[in-house]
Protein backbone atom coordinates (compact mmCIF):
# COMPACT_ATOMS: atom_id res chain seq x y z
CA UNK A 1 0.00 0.00 0.00
CA UNK A 2 1.29 3.24 -0.98
CA UNK A 3 1.85 6.61 1.40
CA UNK A 4 -0.66 8.54 2.38
CA UNK A 5 -0.59 11.77 0.47
CA UNK A 6 0.01 14.89 2.00
CA UNK A 7 -3.72 16.12 1.76
CA UNK A 8 -4.68 13.12 3.61
CA UNK A 9 -2.00 13.92 6.36
CA UNK A 10 -3.36 17.30 7.16
CA UNK A 11 -6.40 15.98 7.30
CA UNK A 12 -5.36 13.06 9.74
CA UNK A 13 -3.72 15.87 11.81
CA UNK A 14 0.05 14.67 10.83
CA UNK A 15 0.86 17.84 8.85
CA UNK A 16 -0.25 21.24 10.57
CA UNK A 17 -2.88 22.78 8.05
CA UNK A 18 -6.12 25.14 8.34
CA UNK A 19 -9.06 23.38 7.32
CA UNK A 20 -11.39 26.37 6.50
CA UNK A 21 -14.30 24.26 5.49
CA UNK A 22 -15.41 20.57 5.23
CA UNK A 23 -18.56 18.57 4.36
CA UNK A 24 -18.75 14.66 4.77
CA UNK A 25 -16.55 14.16 1.95
CA UNK A 26 -14.48 16.94 1.26
CA UNK A 27 -12.19 19.69 3.12
CA UNK A 28 -10.90 22.76 2.35
CA UNK A 29 -7.18 24.27 3.17
CA UNK A 30 -5.28 27.38 1.59
CA UNK A 31 -2.79 26.43 -0.76
CA UNK A 32 0.95 27.21 0.63
CA UNK A 33 2.37 28.45 -2.63
CA UNK A 34 -0.56 30.59 -3.53
CA UNK A 35 -0.87 32.07 -7.17
CA UNK A 36 -3.34 34.63 -6.14
CA UNK A 37 -4.60 36.62 -3.38
CA UNK A 38 -7.47 33.84 -2.42
CA UNK A 39 -5.93 30.47 -3.72
CA UNK A 40 -7.78 27.55 -1.33
CA UNK A 41 -8.07 24.55 -1.93
CA UNK A 42 -10.96 21.90 -2.55
CA UNK A 43 -10.12 18.47 -1.66
CA UNK A 44 -11.95 14.68 -1.78
CA UNK A 45 -11.36 13.13 1.63
CA UNK A 46 -10.66 10.19 -0.10
CA UNK A 47 -7.60 9.54 -1.49
CA UNK A 48 -9.01 6.97 -4.48
CA UNK A 49 -9.17 9.28 -7.44
CA UNK A 50 -5.76 10.83 -8.45
CA UNK A 51 -6.96 13.76 -10.89
CA UNK A 52 -10.34 15.01 -12.36
CA UNK A 53 -11.01 12.80 -14.93
CA UNK A 54 -10.48 9.70 -12.34
CA UNK A 55 -12.88 11.42 -10.42
CA UNK A 56 -15.44 12.67 -13.53
CA UNK A 57 -15.59 8.84 -14.39
CA UNK A 58 -15.69 7.26 -10.92
CA UNK A 59 -17.92 10.01 -8.74
CA UNK A 60 -19.27 12.49 -11.04
CA UNK A 61 -21.67 12.96 -7.55
CA UNK A 62 -18.12 13.67 -5.77
CA UNK A 63 -17.21 16.30 -8.27
CA UNK A 64 -20.34 18.22 -8.31
CA UNK A 65 -19.68 18.47 -4.29
CA UNK A 66 -16.10 19.69 -5.14
CA UNK A 67 -17.78 22.17 -7.19
CA UNK A 68 -20.46 23.23 -4.90
CA UNK A 69 -17.56 23.97 -1.88
CA UNK A 70 -15.65 25.57 -4.10
CA UNK A 71 -18.46 28.06 -4.98
CA UNK A 72 -19.28 28.82 -0.81
CA UNK A 73 -15.77 29.24 0.16
CA UNK A 74 -15.28 31.92 -3.18
CA UNK A 75 -18.22 33.41 -1.84
CA UNK A 76 -17.28 33.37 1.88
CA UNK A 77 -13.72 34.74 1.43
CA UNK A 78 -14.14 36.58 -2.30
CA UNK A 79 -17.03 38.25 -3.94
CA UNK A 80 -18.24 35.02 -4.94
CA UNK A 81 -16.01 35.50 -8.43
CA UNK A 82 -13.82 32.36 -8.70
CA UNK A 83 -11.49 30.70 -11.20
CA UNK A 84 -11.72 26.85 -10.84
CA UNK A 85 -8.40 25.07 -11.83
CA UNK A 86 -7.91 21.23 -11.81
CA UNK A 87 -4.30 20.23 -12.91
CA UNK A 88 -4.44 17.09 -14.77
CA UNK A 89 -0.83 15.29 -14.78
CA UNK A 90 2.87 16.11 -14.09
CA UNK A 91 3.16 18.33 -17.04
CA UNK A 92 -0.09 19.78 -16.29
CA UNK A 93 1.51 21.06 -13.37
CA UNK A 94 -0.07 18.62 -11.14
CA UNK A 95 2.18 17.23 -8.34
CA UNK A 96 -0.12 15.77 -5.46
CA UNK A 97 -1.89 12.92 -7.57
CA UNK A 98 -4.87 12.74 -4.84
CA UNK A 99 -7.58 14.81 -7.00
CA UNK A 100 -7.97 18.66 -6.26
CA UNK A 101 -9.53 22.21 -7.33
CA UNK A 102 -7.65 25.04 -7.08
CA UNK A 103 -9.95 28.06 -5.95
CA UNK A 104 -8.61 30.95 -7.23
CA UNK A 105 -10.04 34.87 -6.85
CA UNK A 106 -8.79 38.60 -5.70
CA UNK A 107 -7.08 39.27 -8.78
CA UNK A 108 -4.81 36.88 -10.23
CA UNK A 109 -0.82 37.00 -10.92
CA UNK A 110 -0.22 34.29 -13.02
CA UNK A 111 -2.22 32.50 -16.17
CA UNK A 112 -0.84 28.95 -14.66
CA UNK A 113 -1.32 27.52 -11.69
CA UNK A 114 0.74 24.55 -10.22
CA UNK A 115 0.57 22.35 -7.39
Amino acid sequence: MSEPTVFTRILQGEIPGEILAQTERVFVIRDIHPRAPIHLLVIPKTEQYRDVVALAEGDPSLLAEMVAVARDVAAEHSDGDFRLVFNTGARAGQSVFHVHAHVLAGGLEEETVGD
